[in-house]
C-alpha cells in the first residue's frame, strides 16, 4: 500500500497588502470635518493599489455619497459588490458603452464637443453627464472656447443626454495656497453659470480633490473628490492622514557574511565589518522602486535595517547587524505604524517620487487581504 503524504507547507507568508479599512474611515471623517460638501470616494487605480472594493466599501460606509473611477467599466465590480451609490466615470480610456452605463446607473463626464456627440449617437436611453470644463490643466475638459458650442449639442441631445453635474481639476491645489486656485475657482463658476443659463439644473458642481477639500474651502461647491486621501496622502503634505495600508514579506534567506562580502548586483555595496544579511522576498517586479536613496530600510522584528545592494526583481537585501533572523521572520515594508516601520511617504523620498506612485505599483504578485 502506497500512503500518500500531506505536502509540508513552508513556513514562509506570501508578500501580502493589507488594506486598513479603519484608516479609510478615519480619513473620510478627516476630510468631513472640512467642509459641509458631499463627499466622492475615488477608487482609481483599483483604490489606490488598495482594492476598489475595499476602498470603496469602507468609503461608503464612512459616510461617502458617491464613488469615482476611470473608466465606465470600472464600476461593474463595484456594482457586483453591492455598491449602490453613485458613481461616475471621467477618462474612460477604452470609450463609453452608452448601454453599459445605463444598465449599471454610471454617470460619465464629457469634456469635449466630438465626445458629447458620439455619446448622444450611441445612447439608447438617457446617460447622465458631467459637463467637463479644461480649469486650466489642458488635460482633458472642454476648453473654454468650445463651452458654448458643448451647451448647444447638450440641448440638442436632451432626452438622450441629461446633463446633472459641472467638473473641474486645480493643477495647483498641492500648494495648499488658496491663491493658487483662484483662477481654476472662478472659471469653474463661470461654467456652472452658462449651464445654468443654458437651462440645466439643477447641477452637481466639483472641482477640488484631496488637497483642495482640506486647504481651500472656496474649491468644494457641491462635492469633492478624495482619492489619495483615502489610502492616507495627502498631496499638499500639510495634513496627516492615516495610512491605509501594511506591506509585509518573509524573510527567504539568512546568512552570517565576512567584512569585504560584496553584495548583489555590481557589487555596489560591500559589507564593512562581519554582519548578517537577510532576503525579503520581494522587488521590483512587486513595485519595490529599483533606485533607492541611501537610507531606505525595512522593519524586522521592532527595528529598522538598511536595504543594502540593488534592488532585484526578486528580492532586496537587508543588513540586519549583530541580529540573525530565522527564514520565515516578518519584514514590514512600510505601513501606518511609525517608529520603526517606514511609511509609504518615507518610501516616495527614497525613490524621489511621490506616495502615490509607491502604493499603485505594487505588483500582482503580491497577495491583498482587508483588516
Amino acid at each position: 500500500m502506497t500512503l500518500l503524504l500531506a505536502p509540508r507547507l513552508s513556513r514562509l507568508h506570501a508578500p501580502t497588502l493589507t488594506t486598513l479599512r479603519s484608516a479609510i474611515a478615519a480619513n473620510v471623517e478627516r476630510v468631513r470635518s472640512t467642509t459641509d460638501a458631499r463627499i466622492m470616494a475615488v477608487v482609481k487605480a483599483d483604490g489606490y493599489g488598495h482594492g476598489a472594493v475595499a476602498v470603496a466599501t469602507a468609503a461608503v460606509a464612512a459616510g461617502a455619497e458617491w464613488l469615482g473611477v476611470t473608466d465606465a467599466a470600472d464600476a461593474a465590480e463595484l456594482r457586483d459588490a453591492g455598491l449602490d451609490v453613485p458613481i461616475l466615470a471621467w477618462l474612460n480610456p477604452a470609450g463609453v458603452d452608452a448601454v453599459q452605463v445605463s444598465r449599471d446607473r454610471v454617470d460619465v463626464a464629457v469634456g469635449s464637443v466630438e465626445e458629447l456627440r458620439q455619446l448622444a449617437a450611441d445612447a439608447m436611453t438617457p446617460v447622465r453627464v458631467h459637463l467637463h470644463m479644461d480649469t486650466g490643466m489642458s488635460r482633458g475638459g472642454c476648453p473654454v472656447e468650445d463651452w458654448a458650442e458643448l451647451l448647444r449639442v447638450a440641448r440638442a441631445a436632451q432626452g438622450r443626454i441629461e446633463v446633472v453635474g459641472v467638473m473641474g481639476h486645480l493643477p495647483r491645489a498641492d500648494e495648499a495656497d488658496p491663491r493658487a486656485n483662484t483662477a481654476a475657482v472662478l472659471r469653474m463658476r463661470h461654467a456652472r453659470d452658462a449651464v445654468l443659463r443654458a437651462g440645466f439644473g439643477p447641477l452637481l458642481v466639483h472641482l477640488g480633490a484631496t488637497a483642495g477639500a482640506l486647504t481651500d474651502p472656496s474649491t468644494h461647491f457641491d462635492l469633492v473628490r478624495v482619492g489619495a486621501g483615502l489610502v492616507g496622502i495627502d498631496p499638499s503634505g500639510t495634513v496627516s492622514l492615516n495610512g491605509a495600508s501594511r506591506l509585509t514579506a518573509s524573510v527567504v534567506h539568512s546568512s552570517l557574511v565576512r567584512a569585504g562580502t560584496s553584495v548583489g548586483y555590481g557589487e555596489t555595496y560591500v559589507t564593512r565589518h562581519e554582519t548578517n544579511l537577510s532576503v525579503i522576498g520581494v522587488g521590483y517586479a512587486d513595485g519595490i522602486p529599483r533606485e533607492l536613496s541611501e537610507g531606505a530600510g525595512v522593519e524586522i522584528g521592532g527595528s529598522r535595517h538598511p536595504i543594502v545592494g540593488r534592488v532585484s526583481m526578486d528580492q532586496v537585501v537587508v543588513d540586519t547587524g549583530d541580529r540573525a533572523f530565522p527564514r520565515g521572520a516578518t519584514a514590514t515594508l512600510f505601513g501606518p505604524e511609525g517608529g520603526a516601520v517606514p511609511s509609504v511617504q518615507e518610501w516616495a523620498r527614497w525613490a524621489q517620487t511621490i506616495p502615490h506612485t509607491i502604493v499603485t505599483g505594487i505588483g500582482p504578485r503580491v497577495q491583498r487581504s482587508r483588516a
